[in-house]
């Protein structure tokens, strides 16, 4: 398996995991009053952005041939890192 495929795997996998923290969330926010939910469904909402940003570089590095899989790569990690700190710290700070 080459380093393009390893690092798909490896970003799929991220991605399955912040949806199913992402719905936890939701499923939370069911039993909140409504100030909670309403803060919830506010943070959740920029998460699900992050989300749609983490597919579409998914998608990116996906389509990238293996020519352009090597200038791609610092790029796709640089953002892919940037994506992973503000999911975490969101995700933190609704589970508190």
């Amino acid at each position: 398996m080459n380093d393009q495929s390893l690092h798909t795997q490896k970003f799929k996998a991220q991605l399955d995991e912040w949806k199913a923290d992402i719905d936890k969330l939701k499923a939370r926010a069911t039993g909140a009053s409504i100030d909670v939910q309403l803060d919830i469904q506010k943070k959740v909402d920029a998460l699900d952005a992050r989300m749609v940003e983490a597919h579409a570089k998914l998608d990116e590095l996906t389509a990238a041939g293996a020519d352009a899989w090597d200038g791609l790569k610092a790029n796709v990690e640089q953002t892919w890192a940037g994506i992973k700190t503000s999911m975490q710290d969101a995700l933190e700070k609704l589970k508190a």
